[in-house]
């Protein structure tokens, strides 16, 4: 007795089975939509919503500044805007006594962080890319104070320069009546004294960034400087240093930014009194001052955005051109 075997032809054999075709289809069909509904609402809202504020809050305020540069107005009324031009230009860098100061404290304080602090936190970045022991109990100490608030650093360095209690004038013998030195009252002094202060917490913030520039030099650098008899300065010199240059650049326009924005410290001294003046304190004072002059105080932030906006852009220019060419 004999059983018959079924046979397939080539065609049948190709052919799937049909749940085997669904299961194809399902699959060819499901990659087209990655997202669901839900997905997608869940999304919008977590990128929408900062989207929304940050242009709110940035962007929008930033335009209605502009605006208002051209204005006059108390801050009392929307009615009370008035349009005046370039008036407010014209009294700030013709009728203010306190605008050119503050234009050159601005200076001295980007002269300052480039030529004390940064070239200490190189130092420090050196010596601990060393892997000296303790490397990083020395690296949290150093950067502990950009970690701290201005706040909380313009209240510790107050304590250091208080005339009466404070740690400088009892080294110094300066605490007894008819000896204080006031630091921070006497415009000859304050504006270094809050130099000293903003020069500690910056030389941590440029220590880590020159040690995140030394972590990426190729260590076969140093290996061939080596055999070839360079010592340990002529290396850093000649072959490590060089390679820094897209930190330097980094350092440069930070550096920048920071002597730009400088408020917080001084605010906290001595809320910008003589000695001591800065653009952003300008700012601050003639909006939210006694007698509020909005339009003006806009004017003058306006100056301080188009100063950085001279350091910002090149940057970004160049960073935009490397990243084309790679």
């Amino acid at each position: 007795m004999t059983t018959d075997t079924p046979t397939q032809t080539p065609e049948a054999a190709d052919v799937p089975p049909s749940g085997a075709a669904s299961d194809t289809k399902r699959v060819a069909t499901g990659h087209k939509r990655l997202l669901t509904r839900r997905d997608r609402l869940t999304l919008g809202l977590m990128a929408g919503l900062p989207t929304i504020l940050h242009v709110t809050l940035v962007w929008v305020t930033a335009l209605a500044s502009i605006l208002l540069a051209f204005t006059t107005w108390d801050g009392i009324g929307f009615d009370a805007i008035r349009w005046v031009g370039l008036e407010n230009f014209k009294e700030l860098f013709t009728n203010n006594p306190q605008f050119w100061p503050a234009v050159e404290h601005n200076v001295v304080w980007f002269v300052v962080l480039i030529l004390i602090p940064t070239p200490l936190g190189l130092f420090l970045a050196v010596q601990l890319d060393k892997k000296i022991r303790f490397s990083r109990v020395y690296q949290t100490a150093f950067f502990l104070p950009v970690v701290l608030s201005m706040a909380v650093i313009g209240f510790v360095w107050q304590l250091v320069y208080n005339p009466d209690t404070g740690l400088i004038n009892s080294l110094i013998g300066a605490n007894e009546p008819g000896k204080y030195i006031d630091w921070i009252g006497d415009p000859d002094l304050n504006l270094w004294a809050i130099l000293i202060a903003a020069s500690w917490r910056h030389t941590g913030y440029m220590m880590i960034l020159y040690l995140a520039g030394l972590k990426g030099v190729d260590p076969a650098l140093r290996e061939a400087s080596a055999l070839d008899g360079a010592n340990e300065w002529q290396t850093f010199k000649n072959v490590i240093f060089p390679t820094l240059r897209p930190t330097n650049t980094i350092v440069l326009v930070v550096t920048i930014i920071e002597a730009l924005r400088a408020f917080d410290l001084v605010f906290v001294f001595n809320k910008g009194a003589e000695g001591t003046e800065l653009l952003s304190i300008l700012v601050t004072n003639n909006i939210i001052g006694e007698s509020s002059r909005i339009g003006y105080g806009s004017a003058i932030a306006v100056v301080l955005l188009l100063i950085s906006l001279a350091v910002i852009i090149p940057y970004l220019v160049a960073t935009f051109r490397k990243e084309r060419r790679a």
